[in-house]
């Protein structure tokens, strides 16, 4: 269907990838994957034909349509959202200007009744074509779709140009999916959509006939929906068979195996330049010294996998606060007529991890917003619980950032007992080396002034970290240090987020916000979604803002913690014998030296030299062996803590 044919591209002299033959065929589905910078946009570009290539050509079949959403876009259209989706329907736009043209000729007196029976001969025609697109059933596939991307029918009407750049994406990928493309391309999707959004946009594109070509981040989202993985790696496009997981296997094996062959190779290389230096004078080893001559000259390069710096997050231990470091009672929150939240009741406890999900404009944001202090309620109490230290990252970095200072004064702002060095060495960790710290805020990429958000949180020691889409600029690798930064988190929780693979090993609660109601999931993501579906709600218009949780759900909640205590039995009862039995050891020796102790102090004993060095030696042994074995119980001790982790 497509295919790259010696397709090289440069910027500034730099090439990219070199002459690349990628062949795309109907109905594929594809992830383009491969280090920041590399050129995947670039590659959908050309694809979209909206590059050039520096040399080779991309043939494609005829009357290919392609369908292209980039990273971001802004449209300043002031028709509604639904005649900015049906006016790019070109088919659809086409037969409406041709038949109202029909229309106005056959209505005209001044015409000919040879004209106009061939106009109505040819509205005639028009009407098959309108039976071979589904003509009539355009306006319900429209709102299905826009339906589907988180748009309400009171939305249909609103002018494109009154929404941001969020809204703005789904209007344009709503375009794209109702294209009728024979390939769609799409550069990170996910960034902008809610949950829902998310589980309609993979199950539509599950069910999509044409081929699929898409840059994503988000593992579950590329996991789902591709059976191929295009890897752009060391200036070259290779394509694998199977899922981005398979492909991480496939890389994970080939990256070992690469740095083998090249250790290997340089050992080789050592051993060839050492003999050739130290025989290149000897006229009896000239032979030997120009045969190895030509052995390092055929050696070939061997390309070592691209690494990129990688981020070293750990949150400081926080100072422990108390049981609930949030009480909110009755809250109501109201945006003019917009009522979000009445009447709201909610608590968070102590080492909760808690995921907020549901629609976009639901209200998570918001919650967020008021248990961060960044934002006011309209009634209701929020009670601050004992030494709750909170801490906010937003969806839109920049709103926390001063855009104008440097990298260093930026963070230096959130501790002011830290001194430059101290702030200059955790900015090393977020890969802000040497100068680096003192470029403008203003002019980093997201990811970079993602990274600065948090190094900023990481100085504050907050034990609540309020967490609004944090990886929506990450890329995969600083996704999982933070994921795992965030599993090791000691304090609590709150992250809006939408990126399944992110939440799943981080929180141990769900709250699903909707319009009229919250739902409180007392399990982690999976529970969520096992249970979200089996949830029927009774009433039609149930109390906005209370946490419900049927019996049902209860019973099911009791079922899932007491299989979850019989694993963690299961798991543990060995070390916990083993810790027990050691503690036990411990306190022996304990008592055994402590015992010593006293008789090396009795006269009776020191001014005996004999009966000293006997002591002495025992004592030295009793603290030897205690030190043995409070080395195998801090070993033992910590294994059973991380497996108990595993099914808090």
């Amino acid at each position: 269907m497509i295919d790259l044919i010696d397709v090289s591209i440069q910027f500034t002299g730099v090439p990219l990838f070199d002459s690349t033959n990628i062949k795309i065929n109907k109905g594929d589905k594809i992830a383009l994957v491969g280090a920041n910078g590399t050129g995947k946009s670039t590659i959908l570009k050309l694809i979209a034909g909206l590059e050039e290539t520096s040399t080779g050509k991309i043939q494609k079949q005829k009357n290919i349509s392609s369908g292209y959403l980039p990273q971001e876009y802004l449209n300043t259209s002031t028709k509604s959202v639904f005649e900015e989706v049906k006016q790019s329907l070109e088919k659809v736009h086409a037969i409406e200007l041709k038949e109202t043209e029909l229309h106005e000729i056959i209505s005209d007196s001044k015409i000919s009744e040879t004209e106009r029976e061939r106009a109505i001969n040819e509205l005639g025609k028009l009407e098959n074509k309108k039976t071979e697109i589904d003509f009539y059933s355009i306006n319900s596939q429209i709102e299905k779709v826009l339906e589907g991307l988180g748009f309400t029918v009171a939305d249909f009407q609103q002018p494109v140009s009154t929404y941001s750049g969020g809204w703005q994406m789904r209007i344009e990928l709503a375009k794209i999916l109702l294209g009728n493309h024979d390939i769609i391309l799409l550069d990170e999707p996910t960034n902008h959509l809610d949950l829902d959004s998310l589980q309609w946009l993979i199950n539509f594109l599950m069910n999509y006939k044409g081929a699929l070509l898409l840059v994503s981040h988000d593992r579950y989202f590329v996991n789902k929906l591709t059976t191929r993985t295009l890897e752009i790696f060391n200036k070259k496009l290779t394509l694998y068979n199977g899922n981005y997981d398979a492909y991480l296997r496939f890389k994970e094996e080939r990256d070992k195996q690469l740095i083998a062959n090249f250790q290997s190779q340089e050992r080789k290389r050592k051993q060839t330049e050492d003999f050739v230096e130290r025989f290149r004078y000897k006229a009896t080893k000239a032979k030997q010294v120009q045969s190895r001559i030509k052995q390092l000259n055929k050696l070939e390069e061997i390309e070592l996998p691209e690494f990129e710096g990688k981020i070293n997050l750990r949150f400081p231990e926080p100072p422990r606060s108390g049981s609930i470091p949030i009480d909110i009672k009755a809250l109501t929150k109201q945006y003019d007529d917009n009522l979000v939240f009445k009447n709201f009741d909610f608590r968070i406890e102590r080492g909760d991890k808690i995921a907020f999900v549901g629609p976009n404009g639901a209200g998570k944001t918001t919650l967020a917003k008021i248990i961060a202090n960044k934002i006011n309620f309209n009634s209701g109490e929020m009670i601050v619980g004992h030494n709750a230290i909170i801490s906010y990252y937003a969806q839109e970095v920049t709103a926390d950032l001063d855009l104008e200072s440097d990298v260093l004064d930026c963070v230096m702002q959130s501790s002011i007992e830290s001194t430059p060095q101290q702030i200059r060495t955790i900015l090393g960790s977020f890969l802000f080396t040497n100068d680096d710290v003192f470029k403008k805020v203003k002019v980093l990429s997201g990811g970079e002034k993602s990274r600065v958000a948090l190094a900023k949180i990481l100085l504050t020691k907050a034990n609540l970290i309020v967490l609004d889409e944090p990886t929506n600029h990450l890329d995969y690798n600083s996704k999982l240090v933070l994921q795992d930064a965030l599993v090791n988190f000691s304090g609590s929780l709150i992250i809006v987020s939408h990126d399944v693979d992110f939440l799943k090993p981080i929180v141990n609660k769900v709250l699903e916000i909707r319009k009229l109601k919250t739902t409180l999931f007392a399990g982690g993501i999976d529970y969520y979604f096992t249970k979200r579906e089996s949830i029927i709600e009774k009433e039609d218009t149930p109390t906005l803002g209370k946490v419900s949780e049927n019996n049902a759900n209860r019973k099911d909640q009791k079922r899932f913690d007491a299989e979850n205590r019989k694993k963690r039995y299961e798991a543990t009862k060995i070390l916990k014998k083993e810790v027990l039995k050691l503690e036990s050891e411990i306190e022996l020796l304990e008592a055994q030296i402590e015992a010593l102790e006293i008789e090396l102090g009795d006269e009776k004993v020191y001014s005996n030299p004999q009966l000293s060095a006997k002591k002495n030696k025992e004592y030295e042994n009793s603290k030897n062996i205690l030190e043995k074995i409070y080395s195998i119980w801090t070993d033992k001790s910590e294994e059973l803590e991380n497996i108990e982790q595993e099914f808090n």
